[in-house]
């Protein structure tokens, strides 16, 4: 009887807080908390995988830091880009959805890239030059990922995910992604062979 009282009390709590948190008052707060919370989950990941392999000795927490608050510019982006979308394009048929797939893919997609790696060149205190070149060496293999990744995501977010559940949808499915971004970002490059 008493864990009948317990659960009961727990699935109200967590239905007052599910309610609270995707209110249109607080959505942004959650879609940011989400969006900080898996991009660390995701480098604590790819981490871990480094560490087993023997390519890193030990855990980077300020690395780990640094992509949180790449999830919360890129949650901010997501955010607002999801909302305008479903402004412009408040329709479920399939004709919306393919558009809003062509959208995010040619639009959202590249601009997101490029504010995650503007958004760590500012914390790791880049030049211009060396944000360039890293643009210029990882963005075009995340952006490929993204065609892999999104366009068959973003067909069932658009078709079938209620508009306030959008960023975490997207955030879930992009766990993987953000474990896969850690690892481009901070790929060792290939030491240069001496030829002497």
């Amino acid at each position: 009887m008493a864990l009948r009282v317990l659960w009961k009390r727990m699935t109200n709590a967590m239905d007052r807080f599910h309610q609270v948190a995707f209110s249109p008052k607080y959505l942004l707060y959650t879609n940011i908390g989400i969006s900080v919370g898996l991009s660390m989950v995701g480098d604590t990941m790819e981490q871990s995988y480094e560490r087993l392999i023997g390519e890193l000795p030990d855990w980077n927490r300020t690395r780990t830091v640094r992509m949180g608050i790449s999830g919360l510019t890129v949650g901010l982006v997501c955010h607002y880009w999801y909302q305008h979308l479903d402004y412009l394009f408040p329709k479920r048929t399939y004709k919306v959805v393919v558009v809003k797939i062509l959208l995010d893919q040619f639009i959202c997609s590249p601009f997101y890239i490029a504010v995650f790696f503007l958004t760590m060149a500012i914390l790791e205190d880049n030049t211009w030059e060396e944000l360039e070149q890293e643009i210029r060496e990882k963005a075009l293999v995340l952006y490929a990922a993204e065609w892999t990744v999104w366009p068959l995501a973003q067909f069932i977010n658009f078709l079938l995910i209620k508009p306030q559940y959008r960023v975490f949808y997207d955030n879930t499915i992009s766990l993987g992604y953000d474990v896969y971004t850690s690892q481009v970002k901070y790929r060792k490059k290939p030491e240069p062979k001496d030829n002497s």
